[in-house]
């Protein structure tokens, strides 16, 4: 047992490296220090670069996913990401009001909804609408919100407020980061506490992402996998991931 200071912090290091990631209780309990002072270390190695500090504890800082612009995210794993959108494209049906969240996999979806004659869709993310401006038979909604520009999305509380008026169908989410410990995460908080709401909002929860977000971290927690109802993802998924995601009760779909 860590009997200082140092020796409990470099502890916290080793603990989450091992783990992925720490929390609080959990170190509260283990060392038998208060929450103030575990928070105090947690904070002293955000600030030195040696953890990632999230709510409620922190991440192993070689765990977590470098966050990309839009515009470095584009042709990121771009042939991918179109299979993707066409297996998300198949479990649309006409009259179908769904959420696209932001992003550049979810915009490859909007691309694909042009053929459809009678669609309802809400975004948040400013790209994703851009794609269906000659989508004439798609509505579109906007959130609204305050513009976050790396990542051309809306998030804050009008956004929510928009969100809590409708009931959709489904919900098309897209990810930075799936773990074992943090389950489906995203890099920005208020983009999180979005994503939350448009779950609850919607009837299923269909996430799309490529295989290189498994066993990273986003950050910030969005759901845990028995939260969702279909994965979409491809071939490089890690076994362990798959048989734990099916598990949870949640269908996996799987692209070539």
């Amino acid at each position: 047992m860590p009997k200082n200071t140092i020796e409990r912090r470099h502890d916290i290091i080793q603990t989450a490296a091992d783990a992925g990631r720490v929390q609080v209780p959990e170190l509260v309990e283990k060392y038998g220090v208060s929450a103030v002072t575990i928070r105090g270390d947690l904070n002293y190695l955000h600030k030195k670069g040696l953890l990632v500090r999230t709510h409620g504890g922190a991440v192993a800082s070689n765990r977590v996913s470098q966050e990309l612009s839009v515009q470095e995210k584009v042709t990121e794993h771009l042939d991918i990401k179109r299979r993707l959108a066409e297996a998300a494209v198949s479990e649309i049906r006409e009259q179908d009001t769904i959420i696209l969240d932001s992003g550049t996999t979810t915009a490859e979806i909007a691309r694909r909804l042009r053929d459809f004659e009678r669609l309802l869709v809400m975004t948040n993310g400013l790209n994703v609408a851009q794609q269906l401006l000659d989508a004439e038979g798609v509505e579109v909604l906007m959130t609204g919100g305050t513009l976050r520009k790396k990542s051309l999305s809306f998030y804050g509380r009008p956004a929510e407020e928009m969100l809590r008026c409708y009931h959709f169908d489904k919900v098309f989410l897209g990810v930075d980061g799936i773990d074992f410990q943090g389950g489906i995460t995203t890099h920005f908080e208020y983009e999180a506490n979005l994503n939350r709401l448009m779950c609850k909002v919607a009837r299923q929860v269909i996430a799309v992402t490529d295989s290189s977000k498994f066993n990273r971290s986003g950050v910030h927690k969005i759901c845990d996998f028995a939260d969702i109802d279909i994965l979409i993802t491809d071939a490089g998924i890690p076994h362990a991931f798959h048989q734990a995601i099916a598990d949870a009760g949640v269908e996996v779909v799987i692209v070539d």
